[in-house]
């Protein structure tokens, strides 16, 4: 067996996905959700671990640009990858929120949210884009899936943040309110283009065990994260009268987002026993379950504000419930990270 330390670096960068940073989101929704359970040292521990992450993703990534850039342009105008670094866009504002959450740090948290905001706009613009102008495209069933859907969540994630971060940006409240509100109505729009096609992607096409890869969990977690976003500017509707009388369409819309999630769960939850079980398709460690960690820590996170607001103890329940299994499906597929380690290919 080889050491870790033979796997060549730069066969590590050439090779890393542009999805990575779902592991980043994934942790940082974990750490929150404990740390709300009171599990204040093991919200700590996730936190480092998570800005360690973090940080190491974003010097391999700077340095596949560096040494790669063919590599890595390739992923930028591909149909199946490229959505994959708007996890990057997720992720920034995910930790930015961690540590407003876990250390009340709002001047770290600003900045990763002006980071996450200026490359929501540039892989926005870039993506769709190249992927609307070039010529060789693949066929609905080969280039689209659920992870897809990223592009919604890093929307809302911009959304969230802004929303949390409002207060800190003195006379400009309102604008960055607004702003955040803007993102959340176009991120539900998004949704609902996408999901139009994946939805028709899965119904109306052949479907095997290999397709139903981990990204389709996203269908989930995009809907529970606009959850968040609206209940996050639900909270702030004190602070601007345009959000005041337009609040029954906010509070309409985020409970449209929560049932959407919840609905998902259970289709999810069948096609992975379907997949896994009777198909017996093998369960080997890949980066893209991350995407799989993330709706479910996201959904007990988004539950927990949503019974805050319309008053049903009931929905903390069932929040406690998710967070415990977000936390076990984290140390699953963590522990599989950690074995990809001492193997032969990168992780």
């Amino acid at each position: 067996m080889n050491s870790p330390l033979m796997i060549p670096a730069r066969k590590i960068i050439e090779r890393l996905h542009p999805a990575y940073f779902a592991m980043v989101m994934a942790t940082g929704v974990v750490s929150i959700n404990i740390y709300l359970e009171h599990w204040q040292f093991l919200a700590h521990a996730l936190l480092w671990l998570n800005v360690t992450v973090f940080l190491i993703l974003v010097t391999l990534t700077c340095l596949r640009i560096i040494w790669f850039p063919s590599f890595f342009l390739a992923d930028l105008t591909d149909h199946n990858r490229s959505i994959g670094f708007f996890s990057a866009v997720a992720a920034s504002c995910v930790l930015g929120r961690q540590f407003i959450v876990v250390t009340e740090d709002y001047q770290l948290a600003k900045l990763l949210w002006f980071a996450g905001l200026i490359l929501w706009l540039f892989l926005t613009y870039t993506i769709f884009t190249a992927l609307t102008v070039k010529e060789s495209k693949p066929t609905l069933d080969q280039g689209i899936n659920g992870g897809w859907l990223l592009s919604v969540v890093a929307t809302q994630a911009v959304s969230v943040l802004g929303s949390m971060l409002a207060q800190q940006f003195g006379p400009y409240e309102q604008p960055v309110l607004f702003f955040s509100l803007s993102l959340w109505l176009c991120g539900g729009m998004l949704y609902i283009w996408m999901i139009s096609l994946i939805f028709y992607r899965y119904t109306f096409f052949k479907f095997s065990p290999s397709d139903l890869a981990p990204p389709y969990w996203i269908n989930m977690g995009a809907m529970a994260i606009s959850t968040l976003a609206g209940t996050t500017l639900i909270q702030n509707a004190d602070q601007f009268v345009f959000l005041q009388e337009i609040l029954p369409f906010i509070k309409g819309f985020t409970m449209f987002f929560w049932a959407t999630a919840t609905w998902w769960f259970p289709m999810l939850l069948f096609l992975a026993l379907w997949r896994h079980f009777y198909k017996r398709f093998p369960w080997v460690y890949d980066p893209l379950y991350w995407g799989l960690v993330f709706p479910l820590a996201m959904y007990a996170a988004c539950t927990f504000q949503l019974a805050g607001i319309i008053g049903l103890p009931i929905l903390l329940t069932l929040s406690r419930c998710f967070v415990y299994i977000s936390l076990i499906a984290w140390l699953i597929v963590f522990a599989g990270f950690l074995s990809r380690l001492y193997r032969s290919d990168p992780p």
